[in-house]
């Protein structure tokens, strides 16, 4: 007796799990269509929002299908070309597609569809996909050739059809969550996240919405202009020819001071073992919410392009550095070779990369040792321009960094008016001092501090002030009563009538701690310390040998104050 032969049946449930319930975000549904049209060879792509109706048309020109190309390819869920052994289109492009579930996206954000295509020559040929009748089918646990998709009007495609030689065209109807995104939003955000339509000239994105503008336009790395506007730094990596790059690096007129570029340093890097198999950038702004993508919650990222396209947002995430500089940073990192072999990486959603395949943690472990190298350069570059850079990196002290951005917050204010003729010469006269004057506020911090606590220890001791340190304090004194009257000043200028308040670190040390024989005493380090110190006090600018020698003495200051106040 002949065994039974036994085989397999999907049920349609199946499509919910693969597709229907997978794909959440509008731009993977788009990139899932775009993306087809790259694969079919297709030159251009046109998108037609139309909010009234709540819906919107995909058309492009690509090789399109015959009827049994839709029936056993298109409409094939798991049929791929590269179980073929084929991996390129005709006209040499690296298929985007790998799995062939990515059409079920299509599925994922309105509640109908309809597929019309065409060869050159041929007839359109398609059907329409109703979720409401594909749910009812999955409730009767009917099989794929139990649901026969709907017939199509050729009218509904009229404004679509016209010289329409070859190509697919699909529209989306009801919309689940509505269109809420602006026709600004999409714009910027195809050019974002689809870099194949602005790299490769020979393909071609547009997009037209109804209620806004009457006419295509075409997505171009204009459509990024506002977020090169706020790029501050930029992190070339490798060979990586972007007209976006280009414009940034020619020089836009930062918004803030026409006058400036808002690109203000960039540099060259190659990542290590990986050098001219990774390419893309990486870009700072000026401010984290810089990288809002207007009124919404989406951010833009340092994200990751496989073949040009979108396979991870922001990659940071899977290495973090938890350093301040991750929220200023965006940019795209392209790895070709994570769709180079046999190997499948990406995930079913298709919104990332399995995280443990081996050869994209070995990457994002180089890589972020290449973040690094930027989080520490991006801290250095914010400093000479005068912002806020890193408090965790430990190349500044706190004390140092603080003074720097004293120093940066104070100059702020002296910046000339833009129709001024010296505010080129007086704006390189304030970074001339920066140097210098982050170290003269550090000094002046350490003076005030360390001498008013001296005093606070002779109030709370009950030191007697010496015969020399009331002399000091009467002739001040006598200084201060002619200054204000000469400056017709009237009110009380110290807030606490206290005579210690007239006298430096000399006379106040040699209070507290007078020199015993050749035992260290803090009158002897305030002698080689007043010099220096009253330099400071009137705004001078100190050598370099003085800066050396009045860091060390105050690190005697400081121990033997630390000492007394124990």
């Amino acid at each position: 007796m002949a065994k039974k032969k036994f085989t397999f049946e999907i049920s349609l449930s199946v499509l919910n799990h693969l597709g229907r319930q997978l794909y959440r975000s509008f731009a993977t549904v788009l990139g899932e269509a775009i993306s087809n049209s790259w694969d079919a060879d297709a030159q251009n792509v046109w998108i037609d929002i139309d909010r009234k109706n709540n819906g919107f048309f995909i058309k492009d020109d690509g090789k399109g299908m015959t009827a049994d190309d839709f029936e056993k390819k298109f409409l094939k869920i798991g049929y791929s070309k590269r179980k073929e052994g084929i991996n390129k289109s005709d006209s040499g492009r690296p298929f985007i597609g790998r799995k062939g579930i990515g059409k079920l996206a299509l599925l994922s954000c309105a509640n109908r569809i309809t597929i019309i295509t065409k060869t050159e020559g041929g007839d359109y040929v398609g059907g329409i996909i109703d979720n409401s009748g594909l749910d009812n089918a999955i409730k009767d646990d009917l099989t794929p050739g139990d649901y026969p998709l709907e017939d199509w009007n050729i009218d509904d495609f009229a404004d679509h059809i016209k010289d329409h030689k070859h190509g697919t065209i699909i529209r989306f109807e009801e919309i689940k969550e509505g269109i809420k995104s602006s026709f600004k939003f999409l714009t910027k955000t195809i050019a974002l996240y689809f870099r194949f339509s602005l790299l490769d000239n020979s393909f071609a994105i547009f997009v037209k919405d109804r209620e806004s503008i009457d006419k295509y336009q075409m997505i171009t790395h204009k459509h990024l202009r506002e977020l090169a506007e706020k790029t501050q730094f930029l992190w070339e990596i490798g060979e990586y020819q972007d007209p976006y790059i280009e414009e940034i690096k020619a020089g836009i007129p930062n918004k803030e001071d026409e006058n400036e570029k808002a690109l203000l340093e960039s540099e060259q890097l190659e990542i290590e073992g990986y050098e001219k198999r990774v390419k893309g950038f990486i870009a700072s702004v000026m401010k984290p919410r810089d990288l809002k993508v207007m009124a919404t919650d989406e951010r833009v990222g340092v994200d990751l392009f496989v073949n040009g396209r979108l396979r991870e947002r922001d990659i940071l995430k899977h290495i973090p550095t938890a350093r301040i500089v991750e929220s200023y940073l965006y940019g795209q990192i392209h790895f070709d070779e994570l769709d180079g072999d046999t190997t499948d990486r990406f995930t079913s959603s298709r919104e990332g990369v399995v995280a443990d395949d081996k050869k994209y943690k070995d990457f994002l472990e180089t890589l972020r040792k290449t973040i690094l190298e930027i989080v520490e350069t991006w801290d250095t570059w914010r400093r000479k321009h005068k912002k806020r850079g890193d408090p965790d990196n430990n190349a500044l002290t706190d004390k140092d960094r603080a003074s720097s951005e004293l120093f940066n917050a104070v100059s702020g204010e002296y910046v000339l008016p833009k129709e001024s003729a010296n505010r080129g010469k007086v704006s390189q006269w304030v970074n001339e001092l920066q140097e210098d004057a982050a170290f003269n506020f550090g000094s002046y911090a350490e003076c005030f501090i360390s001498e008013n606590l001296i005093r606070k220890f002779i109030q709370d001791k009950g030191i007697a002030i010496t015969r020399e340190a009331q002399e000091e304090i009467t002739r001040l004194k006598t200084r201060e009563t002619n200054s204000k009257n000469a400056g017709n000043v009237s009110v009380e200028i110290r807030r606490v009538n206290d005579d210690t308040l007239y006298l430096d670190m000399n006379y106040l040390a040699n209070m507290v701690d007078k020199p015993q024989g050749n035992e260290a005493s803090l009158a002897r380090d305030a002698k080689g310390y007043k010099p220096m110190r009253d330099a400071v006090a009137h705004t001078s600018l100190l050598s370099d040998a003085a800066k050396q020698k009045l860091t060390a003495v105050y690190e005697n200051i400081k121990g033997r104050i630390k000492t007394l106040l124990t």
